[in-house]
């Protein structure tokens, strides 16, 4: 195997890394909503709060997603 083999192999398996990291956030959003959802349909008196530390956790949670987007672009 020489240098030029084992790059594109390289190349090959943090496009998959990236792929597999992507599942995380997106699964922590689905949770995330469908929580938020839940705890207004029990109490609809602070659905605005929950609204509100809904979005910063999925501020948090997209964060996450962006930061793995950089890593890989910057092994590329």
């Amino acid at each position: 195997m020489d240098i030029i083999t084992l790059a594109e192999v390289a190349g090959n398996i943090s496009v998959l890394g990236y792929g597999v990291a992507a599942i995380g956030p997106g699964i922590g959003m689905g949770i995330l909503v469908g929580k938020a959802l839940e705890s207004t349909a029990r109490q609809p008196e602070v659905a605005g709060r929950i609204q509100t530390l809904m979005f910063i956790g999925l501020a948090l949670i997209e964060l996450l997603g962006l930061l793995g987007f950089v890593a890989f672009v910057m092994t590329m």
